[in-house]
């Protein structure tokens, strides 16, 4: 906030921290290589409610953008509203370049539109008999992972698993170092 901002009790909104997001396409091969976790084909962004004349335009962009990015790649999509009123934009394809490539148009299209402190968080599942989620929260600018517990996957985390992530990923992933951000999002369309 600068001066004049303060002045005028004018405040600007935080843009979000997307240039550390492509870092997930490289981390892909040393999760799989020295974790066996491999891309489950899907990947989703987590918009912050929006009101109801921007909500509809919104929608109407992304969709248009994800049509035209699935001629090229064959990726496809559905965009859904969870329990608490985020909206899910979700891709599948079975090419995580594509995927990458296709929640970056999706970050960039809603930045350049003005929107992007809505952005909330891109997730990248992976798994190896169990699920494992790769988190990038937009605020944070950084990757954290997200483990269900095997036993108990809707309530409880593997938060073992989780730090043996942090500890291997470290060197190829900006990963949020503060622990107690590393929010579990139980209810994920994906």
């Amino acid at each position: 906030m600068g001066f004049i901002d303060f002045i005028l009790g004018s405040t600007k909104l935080p843009q979000p921290k997307s240039e550390r997001l492509f870092a997930i396409a490289t981390a892909r091969v040393t999760l799989e290589a020295k974790l066996g976790l491999k891309p489950t084909g899907s990947a989703a962004i987590c918009i912050k409610p929006l009101e109801s004349s921007t909500y509809e335009r919104t929608r109407a962009e992304i969709e248009d953008l994800l049509r035209l990015g699935s001629r090229e790649t064959g990726t496809a999509y559905r965009i859904e509203n969870d329990s608490y009123g985020y909206m899910w934009v979700v891709l599948t394809d079975p090419e995580f370049e594509d995927l990458v490539s296709g929640v970056h148009m999706v970050v960039g299209s809603l930045t350049d539109s003005g929107l992007g402190q809505q952005l909330l968080c891109a997730v990248y599942p992976f798994s190896n008999g169990f699920k494992v989620y790769w988190i990038f929260s937009f605020k944070l600018g950084a990757y954290y992972p997200f483990v269900p517990s095997r036993e108990k996957p809707r309530s409880e985390r593997d938060s073992a698993l989780e730090l043996r992530l942090r500890s291997v990923m470290a060197e190829e992933l900006p990963i949020e170092k503060d622990v107690e951000r590393w929010y579990p999002i139980w209810e994920m369309p994906l």
